[in-house]
């Protein structure tokens, strides 16, 4: 069953990820990398049940992916921003 404090996963993702590119993992495969580890803590750790796992881990890799994704296109838009002033 998910619970709301599952939701904290999705950092966590986000954090993997950060490492795995710091140390060498092409960024272009980010957002693939956060759906398979979204995929793997739904199924392993969420839940046991299989069908509830899988969609609880995509919605989890993907909202991992869309927060950065959305993050970092709002930090560069700012930084856009400052120059033009």
């Amino acid at each position: 069953m998910f619970e709301i404090y599952n939701v904290a996963i999705v950092p966590l993702i986000i954090g993997i990820v950060q490492l795995l590119k710091r140390y060498g993992f092409p960024a272009k495969y980010s957002p693939l990398a956060a759906i398979f580890m979204g995929l793997a803590l739904g199924i392993f750790f969420v839940t046991p049940n299989l069908k509830e796992g899988i969609i609880i881990g995509l919605m989890l890799g993907l909202s991992a992916s869309g927060l950065y994704s959305g993050g970092k296109n709002l930090m560069e838009n700012n930084n856009k921003n400052k120059d033009v002033k």
